[in-house]
């Protein structure tokens, strides 16, 4: 299924602020929900990996017909440059990830490379930036990375990945906020900075791209989304 679905605008909405964010109430610009709620309008992916149930996005795999490659659901809608995305997931098992500044890598299988906003259930490397079909991990959790011109990392540790993993609900809701604003990219869960990353590496970085959903290949999963929520910031 592909359908355009364009992102509603309003000036009224705000969102609580939350420390190290780069946004303010008055400078956000465009707001919209990317999700319905009731159905995978405006999405694309395998129709039976993918469904809408009590009002939550449900990616589901299963043992009996694993899937060979990792698989996403792509939103067809156009996404400003410079954002943030917030959204509610859940994760019963396995390992999934929500891709920002990506791309499209093979339209028929849904495989989508780029900037991954990492989830898995053991909560390893949940909050980790990834680069799906790229450069791999570029940052772990607890970590401000920047990545140079010539791609050399240079990392600070603002805190410990271990004790950041307790702002993490296992098994129940949580919030996902990503914030791509120029070439910095800050991934936040319940209201905690959880990784950043600085890409200098002009040849490699991703200034704008689709925005999808990750299934797993592997044992058999279950990852729910809803609350969907894109906002515009000012050009940086």
């Amino acid at each position: 299924m592909r359908h355009a679905l364009s992102i509603v605008f309003s000036l009224t909405l705000a969102i609580p602020a939350v420390a190290q964010s780069p946004a303010s109430d008055a400078s956000l610009k465009k707001t919209g929900s990317i999700f319905d709620g009731e159905t995978l309008e405006g999405w694309r992916g395998r129709s039976d990996l993918w469904s809408v149930e009590n009002g939550a996005i449900v990616g589901r795999t299963t043992d009996s017909d694993p899937i060979q490659t990792n698989t996403f659901l792509v939103f067809g809608g156009s996404v400003p440059s410079n954002f943030e995305l917030s959204c509610q997931y859940k994760i019963e098992s396995g390992n999934s990830g929500i891709q920002y500044r990506s791309r499209v890598i093979d339209e028929k299988e849904f495989v989508v490379g780029g900037y991954q906003a990492d989830i898995d259930t053991d909560g390893k490397f949940t909050g980790i930036n990834y680069e799906e079909k790229g450069r791999g991990i570029l940052t772990l959790r607890g970590e401000k990375t920047t990545i140079t011109a010539a791609g050399k990392k240079k990392k600070e540790v603002f805190g410990d990945a271990a004790e950041l993993a307790k702002a993490i609900n296992p098994g129940q809701w949580n919030q996902y906020r990503v914030v791509a604003n120029g070439n910095r990219l800050q991934h936040f869960i319940n209201g905690q900075l959880m990784s950043e990353v600085i890409d200098e590496q002009s040849d490699k970085a991703a200034t704008d791209g689709v925005i999808a959903l990750q299934l797993h290949r592997g044992p058999a999963m279950v990852i729910l989304f809803k609350d969907l929520m894109v906002i515009e910031l000012p050009a940086h």
